[in-house]
């Protein structure tokens, strides 16, 4: 810590003590004596961690642990096993990135936006360290892909080049930039074809790779990544390069074919929908959407039922995980309408935001992995905003929508609109308003009922006088897994690397000191009283096993606690408040909007005590939900 700050003071110091003045300079060897002598050299030396040594990991929820590298170590460094097919990326160094060819090079310790660069390839995946934003970005990181079939008894067998021919799973790159907030973008999302290697020489591959913006930037170049493929163990034999081209293109003519078919039935279907009435033309049928590339797919391909391993115990839980995730409208440049966007999972949890439609995807997909029926529904809240939202069917025929971006839970109960007019009718909780389909892995129906708004609707399924199905064969021919090549693989979910008491001291620590500056600015002391704080932890826990569970509790402990720590006479204010990001002065900014917070923080009176408590709660990838309580108490003086 603060090692060159200690330098200075000793050198200074030497330099005051040895300079006699008849010596009028130090040696080098003089000023490395004052410091050895301090035992200054010796805590550096201790502190070095040497990167070769080092395996950038990040844990997948696989068993088998993929392995990445730094660019020093070789490939004996690691414990590979020798019985497994491995495909070696590395990525060496961008170019061309000219978005940042004004951008000066960033200072010694200095913070400065950052490239980092995540793959995804059969339920493995990887980070890169993070690199300056640059026009050529240093990228210098390899990665270790295990390769190998889990069907047909396969999976103990090393593959052969025969074998990882037929594997048509693509790398699944995905570039994330990050400003100096915190702030996340996403600039390009990129499927590597990685099997061009099977047919190269001595099995080892050169490619430069052209990374295509995101969203309404998907025909402008962002930058060139440099890339090495080469397989380890070495292949005993390649195949042909005419043999590689000729089994992409049949997948490729394949997978035309059948997307070909499906819009061909897909426009069948909706000439159908629209016989039945007129009026259907309005309605929010959506049955493709665009991903980050431009691409157009079928909706219920962006759904498949996903485990998340011993990372979230409970549906409630997982809806939890899916709200805490960040909202984020895609960026539309210009005014406008919405700009739609919908995101491979992959590309969303990265970012770590992303558009209703994401959250909706992901938490249908988690609910149908929990082995409930799950549907994403696709319509519109008030003021006649399109929205997407999750809905369950019980066994029992309960309807239960799950709004993905506060983690709400209502039950629907449909009013009859043909019960006379003083019959009593309960007012829906929910804010949605119309609906115009459901849609999941398997099944995409087209509501047909008279009216589509969501209060009259019959969520009556199996009845296609009231929703209209589509085929169930013609979806699985283009969303089943493994059924085209275009579809992109779910990753599996990571846990968080975010150490919570660590992040929460330090977001702390941080608003006592933005309190104590802000209240100076006013002409204020501030006394903190740490006993205080501490008291506010329950509170905090209590709200978030609330928003997990619905059920709340210890709240009693917590009133009583505060009101044997308030004296007699004196006065005692809480306000507690939630966000989903880490940004300790934008958190600030947000709490001094409120007028309740802006009161407690800008308290005047007799033995004004302060108090705040942070608590940081980590869910998988980097999602997290922090609560903050700011409290005072003073004498009350009237």
């Amino acid at each position: 810590m603060d090692v060159h700050g200690r330098i200075r003071e000793i050198l200074a110091e030497t330099i005051r003590e040895e300079l006699a003045p008849d010596q009028q300079h130090l040696s080098t060897e003089d000023l490395i004596k004052a410091l050895r002598r301090r035992g200054i050299i010796d805590d550096v030396m201790k502190e070095l961690n040497f990167v070769t040594e080092n395996v950038d990991q990040e844990l997948p929820s696989s068993p088998k642990q993929p392995v990445g590298f730094d660019k020093q170590s070789t490939l004996k460094k690691t414990n590979i096993d020798p019985t497994r097919r491995y495909l070696y990326l590395q990525v060496l160094g961008g170019k061309a990135f000219l978005e940042h060819l004004q951008e000066p090079e960033p200072l010694p310790g200095q913070v400065c936006s950052t490239f980092t660069l995540c793959l995804h390839y059969r339920n493995q995946r990887f980070r890169s360290k993070p690199v300056p934003c640059a026009c050529e970005p240093d990228f210098h990181d390899g990665f270790l892909l295990e390769v190998h079939r889990e069907s047909l008894g396969d999976g103990t067998r090393m593959a052969d080049s025969t074998t990882m021919l037929s594997i048509s799973d693509p790398i699944h790159m995905v570039l994330i930039k990050t400003d100096i907030f915190g702030e996340t973008t996403l600039v390009a999302s990129y499927f590597l074809e990685w099997r061009s290697v099977l047919g190269s020489e001595n099995g080892v591959t050169n490619l430069t790779v052209e990374l295509m913006g995101v969203g309404t930037e998907s025909k402008v170049s962002v930058g060139i990544l440099n890339i090495k493929l080469e397989m380890y163990p070495p292949l005993n034999q390649t195949l042909s390069q005419e043999v590689v081209n000729t089994q992409l293109a049949l997948e490729r003519q394949k997978t035309a074919e059948k997307e070909r078919l499906f819009l061909v039935y897909a426009k069948q279907w909706w000439r159908e929908y629209l016989q039945i009435r007129p009026s259907h033309n309005s309605r929010l049928v959506k049955i493709f959407a665009q991903d980050e590339n431009g691409v157009n797919r079928p909706v219920c391909s962006y759904i498949k039922p996903l485990r998340a391993g011993r990372l979230l115990d409970t549906p409630r839980q997982a809806a939890r995980f899916v709200n805490v995730l960040g909202y984020e409208r895609a960026p539309v440049i210009g005014g406008g309408g919405k700009q739609e966007q919908w995101c491979t999972l992959l590309a969303f949890l990265c970012r770590n935001k992303g558009d209703c439609e994401d959250h909706a995807n992901l938490l249908c997909s988690l609910l149908l992995g929990y082995g409930l029926e799950a549907f994403v529904c696709v319509g519109t809240k008030a003021k006649a905003v399109p929205h997407a939202w999750v809905m369950t069917c019980g066994t029992d025929g309960t309807i239960t929508f799950w709004e993905s971006l506060t983690g709400h839970r209502y039950i629907h109960k449909p009013i009859n609109p043909d019960e006379p007019p003083l019959a009593e009718q309960a007012k829906p909780l929910y804010p949605y308003r119309t609906i115009g389909c459901v849609f999941n892995h398997q099944m995409f129906l087209g509501n047909c009922q008279p009216s589509d708004a969501v209060e009259t609707c019959i969520f009556d399924l199996n009845d296609e006088s009231k929703w209209k199905p589509m085929s169930e064969e013609a979806i699985k021919s283009v969303c089943a897994p493994g059924a085209t090549t275009s579809l992109p693989p779910f990753p599996p979910l990571c846990a968080s690397t975010i150490d919570a008491s660590v992040t929460s001291n330090e977001i702390e620590m941080q608003l006592r000191l933005l309190v104590s500056e802000h209240r100076k600015d006013l002409g204020l002391t501030t006394v903190w009283e740490d006993q205080l704080s501490y008291l506010l932890s329950p509170a905090l826990a209590s709200y978030e096993f609330e928003r997990t569970t619905s059920i709340s509790a210890g709240n009693e402990e917590f009133q009583d606690a505060i009101r044997r720590a308030v004296p007699d006479g004196h006065t005692f204010k809480g306000f507690p408040i939630h966000f989903v990001y880490r940004n300790a002065r934008r958190a600030f900014a947000t709490c001094l909007r409120s007028p309740f917070c802006e009161e407690i923080i800008c308290c005047r009176g007799d033995q004004v005590r302060l108090a705040v408590r942070v608590r940081v709660f980590t869910y998988p990838e980097s999602a997290c939900a922090v609560w903050i309580m700011f409290a005072c108490k003073y004498r009350s003086v009237l």
